[in-house]
């Protein structure tokens, strides 16, 4: 039996989460008792249920006949002592730890002496949920992601009292319904709450003090980053309520400031505006879209390049890509060359000096280039950009003699299409607006923010896999599981462990300590285990 020494199985709570659980469940085979409130409740839990069914149906993904073997599994009641011959019970009743403490108490009365009672939170503590009964050694974490049918991600937690065997028992039963457990000890958050929360909030910050708006932050994280949703999206489609919740719960435990909601965030939970469910939250949902910009037909500028900055090789690659011409110095021209194939785009590159690149619509040097001769050599027009994602970039502006025409430019993936822009204080109306439009001739995709360490997507990115170091360093997980929390909860393209190696160490204890040096926040500076891999000369976590 797919459910191993599981033969039937109890849900307790048939929202979308609960509901989404007992469908996994009697998709395995097992019999499942579905226990809610009251008959109104109960009847929308069986809503749920052949709704889900129903798409899979329709997808192709589910026969007629199995679908109705699948609900034919689900008995649903409102009686507690229905679940008194279950061998495991799972509570998925909403994020409330008083609630969660009275069901508990309840199916400790209800439920024989061997069963093992589940909790579905995503944030708070098994521990003390599991203080309600008294069968402590019988209570489990299982934390399934939404929407549960398709999430493969499990996160099965043990606290202290907890008996291995039950453990061990419910891990199996989860591998045995076709999910990949991860098996980890009651820290608020567990793995992929705890870190995905902290870059989350990060976001919302961002926003809030003005570093970049809210589509440019959206499009820099799913261009940039190679997230499947921004963070604005995705927290209204989690619920803003939600986030606010966990962050709280993951906040209580930590103390850490990264995990003190911010202001905005509770702003809008208050005005009961909470996302996708709402109609409103980050977005207004019911709004028409917005039209899409149509690509960019200009003419690709000319492009002059000083140094060997990858961001500024990138952009003279896209330039004699998109049919512009290309002016390099020396030092840099080997690099673009590196990155062109085809004769067209290589014959459109040429080596000059700064004095050559007076005709030049945009220039990119790297923060050790000529900057004065540069400035001085540029048309009245052209657009001074410097390849810095780390220092100030106001401090280079000024190097320029014209930091009213100067701009930070970064590609936080040197083989991406994402263009990061960032404005000093000192430059002048309408150069960002320049700057924008020349990289859109280059068909790149452009996004602004204000001149900080880090830019947009190194700002949030890098703190988030500094969490995950700290969290591998602390032995809560190790880098398997940990990537796998992140890949198969959150859908994210690799794990964290993962893009820390393909990154570099060396890179993100210099973003880091950027960070750090310009907020003095603890939680940014760079983890221990980063450091030392990083005097040690070893370039992964692995």
């Amino acid at each position: 039996m797919t459910g191993g020494s599981f033969g039937k199985v109890g849900v307790v709570g048939l929202g979308t989460m609960g509901a989404g659980i007992a469908e996994v469940l009697a998709r395995g085979g097992l019999a499942v008792v579905g226990i809610e409130v009251g008959p109104e409740a109960l009847e929308r839990g069986r809503g749920h249920l052949e709704s889900s069914t129903g798409r899979a149906v329709k997808r192709g993904r589910l026969t007629e006949e199995a679908r109705r073997e699948i609900l034919g599994r689900v008995a649903l009641s409102t009686e507690f002592a229905d679940l008194g011959d279950c061998d495991l019970v799972i509570e998925a009743v909403p994020e409330r730890l008083d609630l969660k403490r009275r069901v508990f108490a309840e199916l400790d009365r209800v439920c024989r002496d061997d069963a093992v009672l589940a909790t579905n939170t995503s944030s708070l503590s098994v521990t003390e949920i599991a203080a309600a009964t008294a069968r402590p050694a019988q209570v489990v974490g299982v934390h399934f992601f939404n929407p549960a049918p398709v999430m493969k991600l499990v996160e099965v937690i043990r606290t202290v009292l907890t008996d291995p065997a039950a453990v061990t028992r419910v891990a199996e039963l989860v591998s045995g319904l076709g999910k990949t457990p991860v098996t980890i000890g009651d820290r608020a958050g567990f793995v992929a709450n705890r870190l995905l929360f902290g870059y989350l909030n990060q976001a919302t910050s961002m926003l809030e003090n003005g570093h970049a708006t809210r589509d440019d932050i959206d499009t820099a994280m799913t261009e940039g980053a190679g997230l499947p949703m921004g963070p604005f999206t995705l927290m209204d489609l989690i619920g803003l309520d939600t986030c606010l919740e966990v962050l709280e719960a993951v906040h209580a435990e930590s103390r850490d400031r990264r995990h003190a909601p911010s202001p905005l965030l509770r702003e809008l939970v208050t005005a009961g505006l909470l996302g996708r469910k709402t109609g409103r939250g980050f977005f207004d949902h019911g709004a028409a879209p917005a039209p899409g910009g149509e690509p960019s037909e200009a003419t690709p500028p000319v492009v002059g390049v000083a140094g060997t900055d990858p961001s500024a090789l990138a952009v003279a690659a896209a330039c004699a890509r998109a049919g512009g011409r290309v002016r390099v110095t020396a030092d840099g021209e080997s690099g673009v060359r590196a990155l062109l194939d085809g004769a067209d785009a290589l014959a459109r590159v040429e080596t000059g000096d700064p004095a050559s690149f007076a005709d030049c619509d945009l220039i990119v040097a790297d923060a050790s280039a000529p900057l004065a001769a540069l400035g001085e050599a540029a048309g009245p027009d052209a657009v001074l950009a410097v390849a810095s994602a780390t220092g100030p970039v106001v401090e280079h502006a000024t190097a320029t003699g014209r930091p009213g025409d100067t701009v930070g430019l970064h590609l936080p993936e040197p083989g991406g299409t994402l263009v990061e822009i960032a404005t000093t204080v000192l430059t002048a109306p309408g150069a960002a607006d320049r700057a924008a439009a020349l990289v859109a001739a280059l068909g790149l995709t452009a996004v602004r923010c204000r001149d900080r360490a880090g830019f947009i997507v190194d700002a949030l990115r890098f703190p988030y896999l500094n969490d995950a170091a700290a969290m591998l360093a602390a032995g809560y997980a190790d880098a398997d599981s940990i990537d796998a929390a992140m890949t198969l909860g959150c859908g994210y393209p690799a794990g964290p462990i993962a893009d820390l190696d393909r990154l570099g160490l060396d890179r993100a204890v210099t973003v880091l300590r950027a960070l750090y040096a310009e907020t003095r926040e603890a939680a940014l500076a760079p983890s221990p285990l980063l450091e030392e891999h990083v005097r040690a000369g070893r370039r992964t976590l692995r």
